[in-house]
């Protein structure tokens, strides 16, 4: 049984990795910044540790006794401005570094993303040798390709550390995705972005847990792996068949790319040049998650981490669909 040190245990992603991990054996601590985070972990079946990213001192209290860590806290929100993405995603990635550096730790796997690649292109079958782009015009995107860099940086002979990207995180639990898609629908906000036939992948939420732990175990330190749900899926059918397990029908208005992006360029700009608050309607990563074809070739997590993606498409709808009527019997 393993000691393991959690940030961002009350997430999506995060939650769903402490239950694995708790099931598995571990004993779990996990950073909570707040009360509520506190109560989330704590019912998973971990010790909640109060602190935050940005407290060295308080992350390496954390982590101490901990032989493995998982860094899954980030800012993944479409709002914010450069200098609040830097902070959470970069320099509180470097703090967890140094903490769990000072704290002992022997391994430590970072929750990575695709969008740490997307600067504006289509990713078409794009593997691990393709460069991130810190210099992306999206925020989030240029720092959690910063973050990666200060990650893989930091192996060496008494911190091991690995990066886990996956794409487009999904399932029963999502509070960002999903719930905003229904908004949107909801609003009338949505359309299909050139039509919305485009090739994207896809990662069950337990396919991610799937790689972290895999990551975990196998993966060569100082190296970084995509893992997936295994082939990729028409962006419309696939937001058309999640929003379905919500009993919500997907529009069928369209918008031309070429307005897309001009609104997003627009927004961007307003948004950014008047420090206005919250995000524009059109922000860069949405067009581009919208528009663009992202498919990722998984043979280097296949043949290095030995991963198999334990849950399919189907078998993830159905939960999202039997989760969603749960809640409605209710």
């Amino acid at each position: 049984m393993t000691t393991v040190f959690v940030t961002g245990g009350s997430g999506f992603v995060g939650g769903r990795l402490i239950t694995r991990l708790v099931a598995d054996g571990h004993t779990v601590r996990a950073l909570a910044r707040s009360d509520s985070a506190a109560a989330r972990v704590s019912e998973l079946g971990a010790t909640a540790v109060r602190g935050d990213l940005g407290d060295v001192t308080g992350l390496r209290t954390a982590a101490a006794g901990a032989e493995l860590a998982f860094h899954a806290a980030a800012r993944t929100t479409r709002d914010g401005d450069r200098a609040r993405f830097w902070a959470d995603n970069v320099d509180g990635t470097a703090n967890v570094v140094r903490a769990a550096r000072d704290a002992g730790v022997r391994r430590l796997v970072h929750v990575g993303t695709e969008a740490a690649l997307m600067a504006g292109r289509p990713l078409v079958d794009v593997d691990e040798t393709v460069p991130v782009r810190p210099d992306s015009r999206a925020w989030y995107a240029a720092s959690k390709a910063a973050a990666e860099r200060v990650v893989l940086a930091a192996n060496d002979e008494t911190l091991q550390t690995v990066v886990l990207r996956p794409r487009f995180v999904w399932g029963a639990g999502d509070t960002t995705v999903l719930p905003e898609l229904v908004a949107m629908v909801s609003s009338g906000r949505f359309a299909w972005v050139g039509g919305g036939r485009h090739l994207t992948d896809t990662t069950h939420v337990d396919n991610a847990v799937e790689g972290l732990v895999l990551a975990a175990r196998r993966g060569v330190p100082g190296e970084a792996y995509f893992v997936t749900d295994g082939d990729p899926v028409v962006f419309r059918d696939f937001v058309t068949d999640l929003l379905a397990t919500q009993a919500v029908t997907a529009p069928t208005r369209t918008l031309p790319a070429f307005l897309a992006r001009m609104a997003a360029g627009a927004g961007e700009a307003i948004w950014r040049g008047l420090r206005r608050n919250g995000a524009p309607p059109l922000d860069y990563m949405s067009l581009w998650l919208s528009s663009q074809e992202c498919t990722i070739n998984i043979a280097k997590a296949r043949a290095e981490l030995g991963y198999r993606p334990p849950r399919t498409r189907s078998d993830g709808l159905a939960e999202l669909r039997a989760a969603a009527g749960s809640v409605a019997g209710s």
